[in-house]
Order: C-alpha cells, then structure tokens, then sequence
C-alpha cells in the first residue's frame, strides 16, 4: 500500500531470514520520515500492528470536565460509514442517529462539518475566480486532504504555490467556533473544546501542526476521533446505536447544502466549487447543478465544463500514487489544467484510513458510500454553498468579504517545505 499504491515509501523490510522485519529507514519514528499519515497501512495491516493515535481515553476525560464546553463536528463521510460497525446495511445515512449518540455521550454542542465545507467552498471559489482572471497561479488545486497537503509538502516543494491557501473545513470549523460561536455562547475561547469525528487519521496530525496565516494562539481543534474510536466509544457507553430516535444539529453552526455533503467522496469538493463559480459568475441563474462528468471512481479523470461561456479544464485524482502523477505534469510543463483535485484515499473520505477496516479498500463498499452521499445531496433544498443563510449570516456579522482580510486571517494556510530527517546517530 506504501511503495506500491501511495507510492510514499515509508516501510521497508530490514535484516535476511527470521530477522526480517518491517520498519522505517534507519528504523526512525514515523514522524521523522515523509510520512502523509493517510492511514492507508492501517487499513490493510494484516495483523493490526499498525494503528492510529488512540484518543477516546483523552476524549473521556474532556467530556467529565465540568468546565469545559465540548463542542463535536462530524465529517460528511462518517454518517454513511459508521452504520457498518453496528451491523447495518452499507450505505445507509445514520446522520439523526449518529447526533443522538453524540448528545448522549455528554458532548455539549453537535455541530456538522458540512457547515464548514460550505465555508470553504466559499474562499475557494473565490480563489478559483481570481486565478481564472489572471490574479493567482493556474492551476489550482484543492487543499481539504492533509495527508495529500502533506504529500506535495515533502514530494513537490517546488510547487507549494499551486494548492489553495484554505485550510480544510475540519480546521476551518475550529477557527470559527472558537471566534464567532464562543462569542454566540457566550464562552471563553479557553474554556471551549473543539473535537471532531473523522474518517481521516491525517487529521489527528493536521490538528497538531496546521501552518496557519492567522490565529497561531488558539489552537484550533483539541482532539479529533476516527470513526471506528466513534463507535468504540458508543458501545463502551452501552448505547444501543440501532435504535436511538433521530437528532438534529445545533443551530448557528448547523446548516449545510448538498454540496457539502460530497466532501466525502472523490470528485465532490471541486464539484462543489464549480457549482459555487457558476452560480457566482452566472449571476444566479445557474443552469447546471449536477456536474457529473467529474465523478466516478477511476483513479485520474479529466473533464472540461463550461460556465458563463468558459472552458474550464479539471483533473481528479484519488490515491497519492495517481496523484504522482498529476503533479510531474505540473511540474514539466505539460497541464493544461485550470483545477485539480486530489484526495490521498481511495474513493476520497469514504474510504479514509479511519474508517471500518475491513470494509476500506473494497471498491463495492467504496461505491455505496459514494451513492449515498450523492442521495443526500439531491434531497437537499439547498445545493449551492452561497444559497446556506448561516454562511451568509457568517460574513455579515464577523468575517466581512469572502477572501477578505479577516477570513485569510482565519481561514488560510501557508505551506511549508518539508525534509526527512537525518539517520540516527
């Protein structure tokens, strides 16, 4: 999965014989080699040797500390996924039951990381716009991933001007939350505990050592929990998920489109956007929702859309191996593309390192997630992120301009040159 699929080349095997074993070069810690962290290993470990950072015991302790307000976001790719471990057919959306059980375990607020999908798709289209009229680097491509963020990091320095500078919603989210929503609460951005639940390993790494532009003293979230510790946590607590009635979402932070929810899947965040561009750009009178020539599960794809009367050409790539690819063609030359993007697991979030491991890497399961999100888009009444009224209600009461002064304060990234480390001495 390392050499072969993500082409990082993290493992190798060391010693002859019954001394083989399977380690990094010069046997250093994982965080001191080119490491994504996408997790990818975990899923196919056969023998479960390799596993995340466990925090559920951390995230215990957070939820019986009385004078902490725990606030939780969940991603868009763990309510088709997290059914499975409680024996439910795949595919099905477990969103209402999934709040139940997150009010149940004592979390304060429960908030949806599609809110903050919506968000970013806002300063990406914007960014988009202003690179097609000549103010930006072309192409662009997508930063929601951290374990592909993490990829052109160490692999392609040379083309850190390319990705967007958005963070990704997960941090996004945190930024937010702890500015305008303890504000709301009336909390102390101290006293305020962002956890989220995602389908990602890489953003338990990416909480830890996201590169911001803005607010380097608060740290945006606190602990982040895959979707398997998820449903640890609720069968620990004895809770019966099956048959928990349906909950909703706080309000403030609870609104989302259908374009947030395929976040989850490959091909989802740049359909979104261009849906955001043309909705811009066409003043409103979109003629096209649904860009469907930029989904499917092939690991590159191309296409070119069209909006108001422009040619914009796209590549898709899921797998760090196919993203590789895209990028040598940036860099000799030979793009012709406008955007990209890149997603660094197979299926994109829904087939995450964080997810259920026997179900990650298999292309039919893949495919029914994928299915389901697109479900909960079209039943959306709302299908374009400028059309989500809290978003609206966002930048008029605090972030100003989309791609203003204070949302790159808040909501923008640099990008760093990243080196392995040298052999132990």
């Amino acid at each position: 999965m390392c050499n072969d699929v993500q082409t990082v080349g993290v493992y190798s095997k060391v010693h002859r014989g019954f001394d083989t074993i399977m380690t990094t070069a010069f046997d250093n810690s994982i965080v001191n080699t080119p490491c994504t962290f996408c997790g990818q290993c975990i899923s196919v470990c056969p023998t479960a040797a390799l596993t995340e950072v466990d925090n559920t015991a951390p995230c215990w302790e957070i939820l019986n500390d009385k004078s902490k307000t725990v606030v939780v976001q969940t991603a868009p790719a763990i309510r088709v996924a997290l059914g499975e471990l409680f024996g439910m057919k795949v595919g099905i959306d477990v969103t209402g039951k999934m709040i139940t059980a997150l009010r149940e375990l004592g979390f304060d607020k429960v908030y949806d990381t599609n809110f903050a999908a919506d968000l970013t798709v806002m300063e990406e289209t914007k960014e988009l716009i202003n690179r097609l009229e000549g103010k930006g680097t072309l192409p662009i491509l997508t930063s929601c991933c951290p374990a592909w963020v993490n990829f052109i990091e160490y692999h392609y320095p040379e083309l850190l001007g390319v990705p967007s500078t958005c963070e990704s919603p997960q941090q996004m989210f945190g930024s937010i939350a702890k500015t305008y929503l303890a504000d709301k609460l009336g909390v102390k951005s101290t006293d305020m505990v962002v956890v989220s639940i995602m389908p990602c390993v890489a953003k338990k790494h990416e909480a830890t050592s996201e590169q911001k532009i803005g607010r380097k003293s608060v740290k945006e979230v606190d602990l982040v929990l895959s979707t398997r510790e998820l449903a640890h946590m609720i069968k620990e607590a004895g809770i019966d998920f099956v048959s928990l009635e349906n909950g909703t979402f706080d309000n403030v932070m609870g609104e989302s489109t259908g374009a947030s929810s395929i976040f989850g899947v490959t091909g989802g965040v740049i359909e979104a956007v261009i849906r955001n561009a043309a909705y811009t750009l066409e003043n409103k009178k979109i003629s096209k929702i649904d860009f469907k020539e930029l989904r499917g599960i092939k690991g590159i794809r191309e296409a070119t859309v069209n909006i108001n009367n422009q040619d914009i050409n796209i590549a898709i790539a899921h797998g760090l191996g196919n993203a590789r690819h895209i990028l040598e063609s940036i860099k000799n030359g030979t793009s012709n593309y406008h955007a990209i993007e890149i997603m660094a697991c197979p299926g994109g979030c829904i087939g995450g390192g964080g997810q259920p491991y026997y179900l990650s890497v298999n292309q039919s399961i893949l495919k029914e997630r994928g299915i389901a999100l697109y479900r909960i888009d079209q039943n959306k009444e709302k299908r374009i992120s400028s059309e989500n009224k809290e978003i609206k209600k966002l930048y008029e009461e605090f972030l100003g301009e989309v791609g203003g002064e204070k949302a790159h304060h808040l909501l923008h990234r640099n990008y760093q040159r990243k080196c392995v480390a040298k052999e132990k001495e």
